[in-house]
């Protein structure tokens, strides 16, 4: 940095808060400094430090069944859970009922396409 620089910088570190202000008004009229975005004229935003929790296990559950579906459903539920026949069905007309547990978000989102595919109602938790 320059002497002269340096030199205005102490002098500045002397003004008021309206004396800056004003003297940062006037620059901006002497030079011609204003500009047509008004997102230039902005002050930053400060980045806040927030608790966010972020979820990485979701569970599936399968909140209904329509009559008419009930068997591609059923079919779905085997293909997901490798259950028995019996033990599907059971699950499939006890509803509602968490399908999977503990699982990633992609891996969740895949099986709800394939049961609401079948026709199932799905909620992802």
């Amino acid at each position: 940095m320059s002497y002269k620089t340096l030199e205005i910088l102490e002098q500045l570190k002397t003004l008021s808060a309206l004396e800056t202000t004003e003297l940062v008004e006037d620059i901006k009229d002497t030079f011609n400094l204003y500009t047509t975005h008004s997102s230039t004229n902005c002050f930053p935003i400060p980045l806040l430090d927030y608790d966010i929790e972020v979820r990485f296990e979701f569970d599936v559950i399968l909140e209904a069944a329509p009559a008419g579906k009930k068997i591609s459903v059923l079919k779905a539920v085997r293909q997901i859970t490798d259950l028995g026949l019996k033990e599907a069905k059971d699950f499939v007309e006890s509803l509602p009922k968490t399908i999977k547990s503990g699982i990633s978000k992609p891996e969740a989102e895949d099986i709800k396409k394939q049961l609401e595919d079948a026709g199932a109602t799905i909620s992802i938790i």
